[in-house]
């Protein structure tokens, strides 16, 4: 391949693990599935990063700030 040729890049859609599972419950007392939404440093991971819908995002990090006002989840990792 040439230097000036580039590749073109093709990107998967994420897919919201929310609405493709409707089994998953979101609840700040589930600090298993919470904890796969935060960076090790303890940070809320983006949706571009963790691929849920809008929607989701919004509850997803409600229940996150409840679980860590509650202490189930830590605010630094």
């Amino acid at each position: 391949m040439n230097f000036r040729q580039t590749r073109k890049k093709t990107f998967r859609n994420k897919v919201c693990a929310f609405c493709k599972n409707k089994n998953l419950q979101l609840d700040y007392k589930n600090t298993d599935l919470l904890r796969k939404f935060l960076a090790e440093s303890g940070k809320i991971e983006p949706r571009r990063q963790t691929g849920t819908c809008c929607k989701h995002q919004r509850l997803l990090t409600t229940e996150i700030k409840k679980a860590r006002n509650i202490a189930l989840l830590p605010f630094v990792g």
